[in-house]
C-alpha cells in the first residue's frame, strides 16, 4: 500500500509541475465557464436576445402605424431600423424596394412592413409584410415570435380603426359621423364620461379591446384571423437541405481549427527529435521551413474542408456542386487562416502543451462567440460585436454567402478580403515571433 501512495505522489508531483496540464484541468475550464456565463448573459436581469438588426418601413399614414412602429422600438429584443443612408451619403427612411438589396448584403436580416392599405374601406382586417433571410433558423424562429407577440399586443387600436373604416364605406362618412356621435352621446350618458373625448377614441379605433375579456389563446387566435402577414423570404429561396446549409460550416470550423493548431504545434516535436538541425543544415533557411509549414496547413485544411463538405452533400444534399468554384475559394481562405493561428499558438508559446491548452482555451472561445454554436444575435450587443473579430465569424459568413445566398465573386470579395487581412497580419506576428524565439535553437 505504501507503494501504491508514493507512486500516487510521484503522479501528483509531475502533474502539478506541469503548467500545461495543470491549465487544461482547472484554469481553462473555470475561464470558459466564466467568459460563456457572461456572453450567454447567465446573470442578465433581462434574459433574452438584445440588438436584432430590424428594418421598419412605415408606408401608411395612420397614426396607429405610428404607434405600432414605435412598440417595436420600445422592444428590447430589436435595433429597429427606419433610415437608410445612400451611396451619396444622403440619408432618407427606408423604402420597400430598398430591403432587399440590403438584406442581400447582410445589413439586417428582419423587416416589417407596414403598408399603404393597412386597412381598407372594404375589408375588414389588417395587412402587414414580414421579410426574412432565414439564415440561422434558432434567431428566425425566435424574431417570429417576438415579431408575432409585440404586433397582436398592439393591433387592437388598429382593428378599431379597421372596423371604422369599414363602417365609413358601407354606410358613408355623413352617417358614420352621426352614429359615432349617437354611441359617445349614450356611452356618456349611462356610463359617464365626456362625449366628445369618447367620440375621439371611437374615431380613433381605441375601443378599449386590449386585453378584454377572454383568454390569452382565445384573443390571438381571433386576432390572427383578421392579420393578413405577407411572409417574404428574400434569400435562400431555393437552398437544398436549408438546415443542414446553415450548420455544416460551424462545424467543420471548429474540426479545422483543431487540426490545423495540431499541425502547426508538432513544430514542438520535431525540434525535440532534431529534424530542424538537420534540415538548416542544408540549403534551407528558417523562414522557408515557416512558409512551407503555413503551405502545409492551407493543403490539408483545404482538403478536410472539401471532405466535411462533400460528406455534407451526400448525407443531407447539400448543394455543394453548383457552388464548387466560390466554395473552394472561400475553403482556401478559411485554411490560411486557421492555419496562421495555428502557427500563432506555436510561435508564442513555450511548449506543445502549453499550445495546445492555449488552442483549446481559443478555439472554443472562438466558436462560441463567432456564431459556430448559437446565433450570434442570441448575445449581448457588446459580444456581436466583438464575435466580428474572430475568424470564425468570417468563415461562416463566406460559407453561408455561397451556399446560402448564392453570392457573386464581386459579392464575396469583402468576405475574403478580411479573411486575407486577418491572416496576414497574424502570420507577420508569428513570422516574427519565431524569429526571436528558441524554436530552431
Amino acid at each position: 500500500m505504501n507503494t501504491i501512495l508514493v507512486l500516487v505522489r510521484k503522479d501528483f508531483a509531475n502533474f502539478f509541475s506541469n503548467r500545461a496540464a495543470v491549465s487544461l484541468t482547472f484554469i481553462v475550464p473555470f475561464a470558459l465557464i466564466w467568459i460563456f456565463g457572461w456572453v450567454f448573459g447567465v446573470n442578465r436581469k433581462d434574459s433574452g436576445p438584445t440588438g436584432i438588426p430590424l428594418a421598419v418601413v412605415n408606408a401608411s399614414d395612420n397614426p396607429a402605424a405610428t404607434r405600432l412602429v414605435e412598440a417595436l422600438q420600445a422592444e428590447k429584443a430589436f435595433k429597429v431600423i427606419t433610415r437608410h443612408v445612400a451611396e451619396d451619403g444622403t440619408e432618407r427612411l427606408l423604402r420597400e424596394e430598398d430591403l432587399a438589396p440590403l438584406m442581400r448584403h447582410n445589413d439586417f436580416r428582419f423587416a416589417v412592413v407596414i403598408p399603404a392599405d393597412l386597412f381598407s374601406e372594404t375589408s375588414l382586417g389588417l395587412h402587414l409584410k414580414i421579410y426574412t433571410n432565414p439564415r440561422n433558423e434558432i434567431d428566425t424562429q425566435l424574431v417570429n415570435g417576438i415579431l408575432q407577440k409585440t404586433i397582436f399586443s398592439n393591433v387592437p387600436q388598429l382593428l378599431g380603426q379597421s372596423l371604422v373604416a369599414r363602417g365609413r364605406g358601407v354606410i358613408g362618412p355623413e352617417r358614420m359621423d352621426d352614429f359615432n356621435q349617437a354611441i359617445a352621446d349614450n356611452v356618456a350618458r349611462n356610463f359617464g364620461g365626456n362625449a366628445a373625448e369618447i367620440r375621439k377614441n371611437i374615431e380613433q379605433g381605441n375601443f378599449g379591446m386590449t386585453g378584454a375579456g377572454g383568454s390569452a389563446t382565445d384573443n390571438d387566435g381571433l386576432i390572427s384571423r383578421v392579420i393578413r402577414i405577407e411572409s417574404i423570404q428574400v434569400v435562400g429561396q431555393d437552398v437544398k437541405s436549408p438546415a443542414a446549409t446553415r450548420i455544416v460550416g460551424g462545424w467543420a470550423m471548429q474540426f479545422l481549427l483543431f487540426a490545423l493548431s495540431a499541425a502547426a504545434t508538432a513544430l514542438f516535436s520535431e525540434r525535440d527529435h532534431g529534424i530542424f538541425h538537420r534540415v538548416l543544415a542544408g540549403p534551407v533557411s528558417r523562414a522557408q521551413i515557416l512558409w512551407s509549414k503555413f503551405v502545409y496547413g492551407i493543403c490539408i485544411g483545404l482538403l478536410q474542408l472539401i471532405t466535411l463538405f462533400v460528406a455534407g452533400r451526400i448525407l443531407y444534399g447539400i448543394d455543394v456542386e453548383h457552388h464548387i468554384g466560390l466554395l473552394l475559394l472561400v475553403c482556401a481562405f478559411a485554411a490560411a487562416a486557421c492555419t496562421a493561428f495555428g502557427m500563432l499558438l506555436a510561435a508564442v508559446s513555450s511548449s506543445q502543451e502549453a499550445a495546445s491548452g492555449l488552442a483549446t482555451f481559443l478555439i472554443l472561445l472562438m466558436c462560441a462567440i463567432g456564431g459556430a454554436w448559437f446565433p450570434v444575435t442570441l448575445m449581448p450587443e457588446f459580444i456581436q460585436q466583438v464575435s466580428k473579430l474572430t475568424l470564425v465569424y468570417w468563415a461562416m459568413e463566406g460559407f453561408s454567402q455561397v451556399l446560402w445566398a448564392n453570392a457573386s465573386f464581386l459579392e464575396l470579395l469583402p468576405t475574403l478580403g478580411i479573411l486575407g487581412a486577418m491572416t496576414a497580419g497574424v502570420m507577420a506576428i508569428a513570422v516574427w515571433r519565431f524569429n526571436r524565439g528558441k524554436i530552431f535553437g
